[in-house]
């Protein structure tokens, strides 16, 4: 195969090391796809270079080091967030990073950009991490980058873990209202369609909701899960007023806890829903909500058993 076949070119992940990136990576390895992490200099990437994936060092506040990463790739997936990350620079990550990375496409001309965006991020200005996901869909798209952005609802594997192993712990801890249904998705899943959306054919620019079949409550997540572990598993609901107040103290010096507590607001609207028809086109059938929780469940009861 030629060099210059798009195909022997590297996909460059942003985010490698993380949770969702280094699935993002298993995706595209699956796939037979050439992979190239961006990794920041400190960072150990020994486990990326053990499975052939080629390391450039770099930094999302570093434009050039970016431009740098992506010359000779065709397409980028960027699954990098500072608000999940937390940190002194978690805000600047979440808009130099994601401006700089956008810059740095449209130098290089890359054939196709995959965002990790967020459900309703258009319609949340009041939650900081969820705008900022907007702005830099807008942002590619000023610059014409040709980019598609996924819009995933809430990780079910890190929301319904918060207190611990909910099937180890039988409870769950919920902040509002544990009955107003919303959108989640499944790391996994969601790994599995940033690695298919490099390829899929997808107009230039299109925001693609990701979820289920349909959302469910956090008292459905919990019986649902419970009937499959065999067990009763509880919700704890701390009250959404609560979480105002703390997010209101604490967020003058820790900007992340009053982002997390306008997100949980959000969520009580009952407008945190996906449309999943587009998904659908794009990606084959929509997991449904019993297939997905029973799945999480039965990797947690795996867990417990290594």
């Amino acid at each position: 195969m030629p060099a210059t076949d798009s195909t022997a070119l590297p996909v460059l992940v942003v985010g490698a090391t993380g949770s969702l990136g280094s699935k993002v990576v298993d995706e595209l390895l699956g796939r037979g796809k050439n992979v190239r992490a961006l990794v920041r200099p400190a960072s150990d990437a020994g486990r990326l270079e053990s499975r052939g994936v080629q390391i450039a060092r770099g930094d999302m506040l570093n434009v050039d080091s970016l431009v740098a990463a992506m010359n000779g790739a065709d397409a980028v997936i960027t699954t990098a967030a500072g608000y999940t990350r937390g940190g002194k620079n978690a805000n600047d990550i979440d808009t130099i990073g994601n401006a700089n990375l956008a810059e740095a496409a449209h130098r290089t001309g890359i054939r196709r950009f995959v965002l990790t965006s967020i459900l309703t991020s258009d319609q949340t200005p009041q939650v900081p991490h969820f705008w900022h996901k907007k702005l830099a869909e807008d942002r590619l798209e000023q610059l014409g980058v040709p980019f598609v952005a996924l819009r995933p609802g809430a990780f079910l594997d890190q929301v319904a873990s918060m207190a611990g192993n909910p099937v180890d712990k039988d409870r769950m801890v919920w902040i509002g209202k544990a009955t107003v249904p919303l959108t989640f998705v499944h790391t996994s899943d969601l790994a599995a369609y940033l690695a298919a959306a490099v390829d899929v054919e997808a107009e230039a620019g299109e925001r693609i909701d990701i979820g289920w079949d349909r959302p469910v409550s956090m008292r459905e997540v919990a019986d649902v899960m419970g009937s499959r572990a065999g067990k009763k598993i509880k919700v704890r609901a701390v009250p959404s007023a609560v979480a105002r107040t703390a997010g209101a103290v604490a967020g003058r010096f820790m900007p992340l806890i009053a982002d997390m507590a306008a997100m949980f607001r959000w969520f009580e609207t009952g407008r945190y829903v996906a449309d999943p028809h587009r998904q659908e086109q794009l990606f084959g059938p929509v997991p449904t909500a019993e297939e997905a929780l029973a799945r999480y469940t039965d990797e947690l009861r795996t867990a417990r058993h290594r």
